[in-house]
């Protein structure tokens, strides 16, 4: 079986993840890419199974090897997915990569017969209800991540589907529908 590239992207706090890892651990046949980073790992972290951990020379020449589907620079640190592995992965499953707005609409145009999946909240005051909830982020992080929601909300279009997470299980039944029929544009 010859699997598909899903690129899962949407605002901080739109469940996103919950909805990816859930569909991962129902489906044998689905698995989650794994990226690389430059940044040490955390207490618990193992290369391969959070990120592949390497250093800036390595990471750089892979860049020049042209070896990732997108690639970016946050806090001094590069992070990108690799061409390499997606492309062993697919061989046998489908692949489900869980990235940033800028980095969904990269990967397309390396890997033109990607999916692009937009994870929307039902309204931006649920959004902001979740992040508040979550505990994780102060009151100055859930503003600024309020802020890039405009952002990223305005390039839905570029997306092939767009799944609204007002409702848990049928968001995860939808991006299982996807991953099954689902057709790039």
């Amino acid at each position: 079986m010859k699997g598909k590239l899903i690129v899962v992207s949407g605002p901080s706090g739109v469940g996103k993840g919950t909805i990816v890892k859930t569909l991962v651990g129902r489906r044998a046949d689905v698995v989650e890419s794994v990226s690389c980073t430059t940044r040490a790992p955390r207490t618990g972290e193992v290369h391969g199974r959070e990120y592949f951990f390497l250093s800036k020379e390595e990471f750089t020449r892979r860049i020049s090897e042209n070896d990732f589907l997108e690639y970016d620079e946050h806090f001094g640190n590069f992070y990108g997915t690799p061409k390499s592995f997606v492309r062993e992965m697919l061989k046998e499953k489908h692949v489900i990569l869980e990235i940033d707005v800028v980095g969904a609409l990269n990967a397309k145009k390396a890997f033109p017969e990607s999916v692009l999946v937009m994870i929307a909240p039902p309204s931006v005051e649920e959004l902001k209800r979740r992040l508040i909830g979550r505990g994780t982020e102060t009151d100055e992080e859930i503003e600024n991540r309020l802020k890039r929601l405009d952002y990223e909300l305005s390039k839905k279009d570029q997306y092939d589907y767009v799944v609204i997470n007002d409702n848990l299980e049928e968001a995860i039944a939808r991006l299982s529908d996807i991953v099954d029929n689902g057709k790039s544009k």
